[in-house]
């Protein structure tokens, strides 16, 4: 009898993000990555509804809209401010910057623009408002170990 995913079956899959819009690929894994299915820390809940009951070799098309995903795109966590009032090690593109609020809750945020002696830096996930497309690729399923379940995926051996 074929193997299929369900809860505590490790699994091992590659995939794609496409961006929606115009299908063009974000992100691409194509390592295989292995997570224990019914722990969920890894994947959308949609995707991995999808996954349930597939076999090795299927392919799961999953359309998620951008509140499914990463979120919708808020315009509050975008600052902007005089690149002078900004410490040097933090003025280059793509540097992370680690924020604290009034209330000792800390946010990470990367400087996604610099000009006109302005920085900006954006608490967003790069992929905050964008409507994707996930391609998963199921690669093994075998019945997860005792280790595995209980850390949600690989277990490294040392």
């Amino acid at each position: 009898m074929k193997e299929t995913i369900a809860i505590n079956k490790y699994v091992e899959l590659t995939y794609k993000i496409l961006d929606q819009s115009n299908g063009e690929i974000i992100e691409q894994v194509d390592e295989p990555l292995g997570y224990v299915h019914g722990d969920n820390s890894l994947l959308f809940n949609e995707v991995t509804r999808a996954l349930e009951g597939k076999s090795v070799g299927d392919q799961v098309k999953t359309s998620l809209d951008c509140t499914q995903a990463f979120g919708p795109r808020l315009e509050e966590l975008t600052f902007t401010d005089d690149i002078d009032n900004v410490p040097i090690e933090f003025r280059s593109i793509g540097t992370s910057v680690t924020m604290e609020n009034d209330k000792g809750k800390t946010k990470d945020f990367i400087v996604t623009k610099i000009e006109n002696n302005k920085l900006t830096v954006d608490g967003n996930h790069p992929l905050a408002g964008k409507d994707i497309v996930f391609l998963v690729e199921v690669l093994s399923i075998r019945d997860a170990t005792k280790e595995e379940i209980i850390a949600g995926g690989p277990v490294s051996q040392s």
